[in-house]
């Protein structure tokens, strides 16, 4: 690639190396930005909301968010985290951006790498500094690569690569990448690593089954359009079926199974389509007789208690909530022997300028408050994007139905100690809350197989992988594959563990 001499671009505080990159006929300018400031925040917002066919944004991978880690001090080079955020350009055009950071250590990204530097060290090579593509923090998986195309994506990861090698960076990493992402990157030979999580969706398989009348397997269905076959009641269908919408009241009323999505063809099988679950009770029913009793018996132990909840959305949350929830986001650090990762000041920017995306659940004795749970939600893309005026927002309208309505476990804190209260706080508070506003999924953040026993499914999520050292590229490939094996093994056994009741099998009367 041809470097280009130094020039400012409109929005910087600094000037910043161009690269000229070529495809086919069209020039494309890489900027490198050393400050999520240097970028506009419309512009990169606007690029977010075309990832999605929704128009929905990611909260975590809004500019508001990576802006405040960086101003608060969260996400600096005294963290270390410094920032390079890679711009790619068409002429005046936005086409592609990333939030890239230079990383002088591995905390803080939840995909483990820990072996690999220590394998560099006993070579004598060093690991660091290294490339990484992320949210800090923050092991959601979303877009990481931002693009108007799968073309101009493939070609920003192919700049990256290239700009690490310049750097004389040690290696590239892309973390909980989306689906398009992964195309991306296998496109310009990276390597992809899997692991897992767990992720709640707002249908269970054998819901489906009892609430669908379906004909019999291979016969027509009633309003036309190929056969139906009855969903079999397993992990993978519950996932399948987690984004529909779910119906209003008297849909609800009325459902009857059937139908075809819009995107079914005329001619293969299509799954039915069922709502959410009604109420966290149709939930509980859903579960084995085991998984719902435990389930009862801890929601049990808090009430008995005198525990009560209360939330708040928005700006609904008040500053001396916002204090509470920081003194015990703090203190959960400090017991493990850590310094929080984010500062009061990030949540005070989140309260300034994204409080759409912020729901808030307050755990109370007698009045006092002893825990809180703060999970984030998805929202609107126009109040995102400045469409609906500030200060004429009306908060209560987050519920309104897009494509998919996603609620994110983050963080949690106590200042006493109630027996399964971190259960009622950080799921159950939030799975009820999630069915009673029509959000279609939950997820609960990295690892923890415990949340599979409150209905939190496995998934898979993928990061990937560039190293400059042909030889650790070549152990790490072998490594990753054997690794790759023992996740699917593992995927494998958890769907074995399926917490729901099977529709073959239902609980013999019992409502335990």
């Amino acid at each position: 690639m041809k470097k280009l001499s130094p020039k400012k671009h409109q929005e910087n505080t600094r000037k910043t190396p161009w690269t000229q990159v070529k495809n086919n006929s069209n020039d494309y300018v890489i900027r490198v930005l050393t400050s999520p400031l240097q970028v506009n925040g419309a512009q990169w917002n606007a690029l977010l909301a075309a990832q999605n066919p929704d128009g929905s944004l990611n909260p975590f991978m809004r500019h508001e968010y990576l802006a405040a880690l960086h101003s608060s001090g969260s996400a600096t080079p005294a963290t270390g985290w410094t920032p390079r955020f890679v711009t790619l350009w068409q002429g005046s055009v936005l086409v592609g951006a990333c939030a890239l950071y230079i990383k002088k250590h591995s905390y803080g990204e939840y995909v483990f790498d820990h072996a690999w530097a220590h394998a560099y060290q006993q070579h004598g090579l060093p690991y660091y500094p290294k490339a990484v593509v992320a949210v800090p923090f923050t092991p959601v998986p979303g877009a990481r690569l931002l693009a108007r195309n799968a073309a101009e994506r493939t070609l920003l990861v192919k700049a990256l690569v290239a700009w690490c090698e310049e750097e004389k960076l040690s290696s590239l990493h892309l973390l909980f990448t989306a689906d398009k992402d992964v195309a991306a990157c296998a496109e310009a030979g990276l390597m992809l690593r899997h692991n897992v999580q767990f992720h709640w969706t707002n249908i269970a398989p054998t819901l489906v089954a009892s609430r669908t009348a379906l004909p019999p397997e291979g016969a027509e269905p009633a309003r036309g359009g190929p056969a139906l076959r009855s969903p079999a009641p397993t992990l993978v269908a519950s996932r399948a079926l987690g984004g529909t919408l779910p119906l209003s009241s008297e849909d609800r009323a009325n459902f009857s199974g059937g139908g075809l999505s819009e995107n079914s063809s005329t001619t293969s099988s299509a799954a039915p389509v069922a709502s959410g679950y009604r109420d966290f009770d149709e939930f509980l029913m859903s579960l084995s007789q085991e998984k719902r009793k435990k389930i009862r018996q801890e929601r049990r132990k808090v009430s008995d208690a005198g525990i009560s909840f209360r939330w708040s959305l928005g700006r609904d949350i008040s500053s001396a909530d916002w204090d509470f929830f920081y003194r015990c986001y703090e203190r959960t650090y400090y017991e493990h022997g850590n310094a929080p990762y984010l500062s009061r000041d990030f949540f005070q920017r989140m309260q300034d300028s994204m409080p759409e995306n912020w729901l808030l659940f307050v755990a109370e004795h007698q009045g006092t408050p002893i825990a809180t749970s703060l999970i984030a939600v998805s929202a609107r893309a126009d109040w995102a994007t400045g469409e609906i005026d500030a200060e004429n927002r009306d908060f209560a309208a987050i519920t309104r139905p897009i494509q998919q309505l996603t609620a994110y476990g983050r963080y949690w804190g106590a200042l006493a100690r109630v027996d399964c209260l971190h259960f009622e706080a950080c799921y159950y508070q939030p799975l009820a809350w999630c069915i009673e506003h029509g959000y279609q999924s939950f997820e609960g953040g990295a690892q923890g197989e415990h949340k599979m026993a409150r209905a939190l499914l496995p998934v898979k999520t993928t990061s990937a992988h560039w190293l400059a050292h042909p030889a650790f590229a070549d152990a790490v490939e072998r490594f990753l594959e054997r690794e790759g094996d023992g996740i699917a093994s593992y995927m494998e056994e958890l769907e074995r563990r399926n917490p729901f009741r099977q529709a073959s099998k239902p609980d013999q009367g019992n409502a335990a």
